[in-house]
């Protein structure tokens, strides 16, 4: 009998980041693990989502894992294959529900660091930037941040230097910066648990917890006081239809792993 694990991280968080994503919806995709819970998502309880990549294809139905956003498989059946003038227009325009981001670290309100750590001038490292973040998580309805790394070095009071804004310094942060109201960080997904943000405060908020982890490795994992309610669930194991259809989308393990 094997002791290998029935499932990884990688397809535990993708089945839990697919499981946000509303079917009828509009989904602005990455290269990597964001097409793969694009791809899972609209595979199982989501056949109507329209994904949509930043290259400019908007609505295919992908048919096996593409290797960057700008991959001939992200036009196939697609409603459009557009550029990135209209992609980015149309986040701005309020047509796309949500987008997907990582970032090397995050404040309590959910601000992303991915420019530097450090000093700006001399810094400890450079990071990859902005790229679409920014605008991806200035202007989709709900963002989901899927930061794997929990830790005190990933979770900080203070960044170093803000990249994407989330709800800045609190309510009604984001509209004075001229940001559309009601839009802003909306779930946040670590090795951990799974996060929202408080409607009154817009402070990081515990929501459930991976199966087998404990709220006190979510307090000793972060600078910040998370927001800890009485009520806090345990999010749901991977189903075996879930993780035929993770290796049938990415066969190779390029993104889930083998």
């Amino acid at each position: 009998m094997s002791d290998r694990p029935r499932y990884n991280l990688t397809e535990l968080l993708a089945c839990v980041a697919a499981g946000f994503i509303e079917d009828g919806r509009s989904a602005f995709v990455g290269t990597g693990f964001p097409v793969v819970v694009g791809m899972l998502a609209q595979r199982t309880h989501a056949p109507g989502l329209l994904i949509i990549f930043e290259a400019g294809g908007i609505g295919p139905r992908v048919p096996a894992l593409p290797i960057s956003v700008g991959d001939s498989r992200t036009y196939y059946k697609a409603s459009a294959a557009s550029s990135l003038h209209e992609v980015m227009s149309a986040s701005q325009c309020g047509y796309v529900d949500y987008g997907f981001l990582g970032g090397a670290a995050m404040d309590s309100y959910g601000n992303i660091n991915t420019t530097v750590i450090g000093d700006w001038a001399h810094p400890k490292a450079r990071l990859p930037g902005s790229g679409g973040a920014n605008d991806v998580g200035s202007f989709v309805w709900r963002a989901i941040y899927v930061l794997r790394q929990q830790s005190k070095r990933t979770f900080v009071n203070k960044l170093d230097f803000i990249t994407t804004p989330g709800y800045l310094t609190g309510p009604g942060a984001r509209e004075r910066a001229g940001l559309p109201a009601d839009t802003g960080p909306y779930r946040a997904i670590t090795q951990l648990g799974v996060y929202g943000f408080d409607d009154a405060t817009k402070r990081l908020k515990l929501l459930a917890l991976h199966p087998g982890v404990t709220v006190d490795q979510v307090r000793e994992a972060s600078e910040f006081e998370i927001i800890i309610p009485e009520e806090i669930g345990v999010t749901a194991e991977p189903t075996d239809e879930q993780l035929r259809i993770l290796h049938e989308i990415d066969p190779r393990g390029m993104v889930i792993g083998k």
